[in-house]
C-alpha cells in the first residue's frame, strides 16, 4: 500500500511539473556558417555548452555566435534550432523562411541592409580590421598598409574581407574561396602571403597556429568601415522579432559579453 501511494506521489508531481512547467512551443530557427572561429564553428562531440545541428547530424555548433542566441532563446521562451548553412546562402535561407534570424558573425553592411533587417551590435568590442600574415612571408614584419605592395592576399567571396583586400595599395588581389577553411589555409600553407580578418578573430588564428601573425598598425589602419558591427539578421517586415531580439541583446551588458567571449575562446582552444 505504501509502495502504491508513493507511485501515486511521483505522477502527481510529474504532472504538477508539467502544468507549471509547459514545454516550449516557440521555435527560433537560426543559420550559421559554422566556420568561423571563434564565431561559430562545428564539433563532433556533444557538450554542455553545444547544440546539435539539425540539418548535419551528428555534429554540433558552437562559438559566440551561438552564445549568445541561447541567451536571445531563453529571453524569449523559445526551442533554438541550428542549421548549417554556407555563408552565400544565409541571407537566401532567411527570405526564404528556412530560418528566422542569421547569428553568423555578420556584419551590417549598406550592402546587406537592402536584403534584411539587423539587430544592433552584439560584438564585444567594436569590429576592427586588421591583417594576418604567414610568418614566413617577406610581409612579416610590415608596418603600414603600404608596405604589403605586390603581396598576394586572399579572402572569402562574397564577404566585406574580401571587399576590404582592395584598400591595401599595390595588393595582388587573389580569388576568393569559398570558406574561411580555404582561405585560412591559403595563409597557413604559403600559398597566399595573408588576408584581412577581424581583430578578435585574427587573435584566435594567430594563437592557434605558430606560422600566422597578427599585423598591430601603429597607426589607423585605413580599412573604411560600412557598417555598426555584428548583428543578427532577420527578415524585411519581421519587426517583432527584431525588436525582442534587441531588448535581448540591451539586457546583455559589455562585460557579460566579454565574459561570454572569454569562455567560448577557452573552450576553442582546448579543442585545437
Amino acid at each position: 500500500m505504501k509502495k502504491f501511494i508513493a507511485v501515486i506521489l511521483i505522477l502527481c508531481a510529474v504532472l504538477t511539473y508539467k502544468f507549471y512547467h509547459p514545454a516550449k512551443t516557440r521555435v527560433l530557427r537560426i543559420g550559421m556558417e559554422c566556420d568561423y572561429a571563434p564565431n561559430n564553428w562545428e564539433e563532433k562531440r556533444e557538450t554542455d555548452s553545444n547544440m546539435p545541428i539539425a540539418n548535419h547530424p551528428g555534429f554540433y555548433a558552437e562559438g559566440y555566435d551561438l552564445q549568445i542566441a541561447k541567451h536571445i532563446a531563453e529571453d524569449l521562451d523559445a526551442k533554438l534550432e541550428v542549421k548549417k548553412i554556407a555563408w552565400n546562402d544565409l541571407i537566401r535561407a532567411l527570405n526564404d523562411g528556412e530560418i528566422d534570424a542569421i547569428f553568423s558573425g555578420m556584419l551590417d553592411t549598406s550592402t546587406r541592409k537592402d536584403s534584411a533587417l539587423f539587430s544592433v551590435p552584439y560584438d564585444v568590442v567594436k569590429t576592427e580590421y586588421t591583417v594576418v600574415i604567414n610568418t614566413a612571408s617577406k610581409y612579416a614584419n610590415a608596418k603600414t598598409l603600404n608596405d604589403f605592395s605586390g603581396a598576394k592576399f586572399i579572402a572569402q567571396a562574397h564577404t566585406n574581407l574580401d571587399n576590404a583586400i582592395d584598400a591595401i595599395p599595390g595588393v595582388i588581389h587573389m580569388t576568393p574561396v569559398n570558406t574561411v577553411s580555404e582561405m585560412l589555409n591559403a595563409v597557413v600553407t604559403g600559398t597566399a602571403d595573408g588576408t584581412v580578418i577581424n581583430l578578435d578573430t585574427g587573435r584566435s588564428y594567430e594563437a592557434s597556429h605558430s606560422n600566422l601573425k597578427v599585423i598591430r598598425f601603429h597607426e589607423r589602419s585605413n580599412f573604411l568601415h560600412d557598417f555598426n558591427g555584428i548583428c543578427a539578421g532577420v527578415r524585411r517586415g519581421d519587426n517583432k522579432l527584431l525588436n525582442e531580439i534587441n531588448d535581448s541583446i540591451s539586457r546583455l551588458s559589455k562585460h557579460d559579453r566579454q565574459l561570454i567571449m572569454d569562455s567560448v575562446i577557452s573552450r576553442l582552444w582546448r579543442n585545437l
